[in-house]
């Protein structure tokens, strides 16, 4: 087994091939992989999953992946390590955050949105156009559009529908859901007569409801979600616990602390001396 490690904040390259340079190959940090021509398929974690020319994956630390490459493929590789995802959740956490949270739900092209296929074969010209023009403040103009790839991959991430909720579930499940991430820092807005209030149901019905189209309560994907949220602070942020607690809105750090211990029977210091992130 291959670790990669990188240590520039990010790196973009071009790629040409037949096959796979790189054969069970694991990274220390995230790689988004824009497919501009070719078809193939992607082995993850045990995982096969076909891909085409258009596609865009996210493949994250600690992945164990390789390429089976059909036809000739040109990929686009942006690379983005540990130092440069906490920059950049101190500029816009949300972006980030969102597909820090969903990253190891994935699996294939991440596109759900017809119209950003064009932004992301724009943006992928543009960024090979940067690397192989090399001119002053290159950086900075591969950095704008890296940081578009970003913002465009955490929208469409945001419309996959979280694990566990069913096919069939109607519009109002997938609203009510994008109203907890949205508020997910009010826990107020978070309680559940807040919600029902904010779509007109009553508490009892949103209950059941929710449990029947997610398979879990309310209060558990709320939980779920704010736990995962909180552990890519401790593993990829250098934010002090006295700041998650106040972003949360817990009342204090011995809160906090009881909050994540129950569910994940290990301390906030503990976990994020067990999980570091290191490129």
């Amino acid at each position: 087994m291959r670790k990669e490690n990188m240590h520039q904040s990010v790196e973009v390259l071009y790629k040409k091939v037949d096959e796979c340079p790189i054969v069970n190959s694991q990274f220390s940090f995230f790689q988004m992989v824009y497919v501009i021509s070719g078809n193939g398929f992607l082995k993850i974690n045990g995982n096969c999953i076909s891909y085409q020319t258009g596609n865009l994956m996210l493949l994250t630390p600690n992945d164990y992946h390789n390429f089976n490459i059909i036809t000739t493929t040109e990929f686009l590789l942006v690379k983005i390590n540990s130092e440069y995802v906490k920059e950049y959740k101190s500029k816009s956490i949300d972006h980030i955050g969102c597909l820090l949270h969903y990253a190891t739900h994935l699996s294939g092209c991440i596109l759900k949105r017809k119209a950003d296929e064009f932004l992301v074969k724009s943006i992928s010209e543009s960024l090979i156009h940067a690397i192989d023009n090399k001119d002053i403040y290159d950086e900075d103009l591969i950095t704008h559009y890296v940081n578009a790839l970003i913002v465009i991959a955490a929208r469409n991430i945001a419309k996959i529908k979280p694990t566990g909720v069913k096919e069939s579930a109607d519009k109002r499940i997938l609203e009510i859901i994008n109203y907890i991430q949205a508020h997910i820092f009010c826990p107020q807005k978070l309680k559940a007569s807040a919600v029902a209030k904010e779509f007109d149901i009553s508490d009892t019905y949103l209950s059941s409801y929710f449990k029947n189209h997610s398979g879990e309560t309310i209060q558990s994907f709320i939980s779920n979600y704010k736990i995962r949220l909180i552990e890519h602070r401790l593993r990829f942020s250098d934010m002090r616990i006295n700041e998650i607690v106040e972003e949360f809105g817990f009342s204090d750090e011995s809160h906090l602390n009881k909050f994540f211990k129950k569910h994940r029977n290990i301390s906030l210091t503990g976990y994020r001396k067990a999980n570091v992130f290191q490129n």
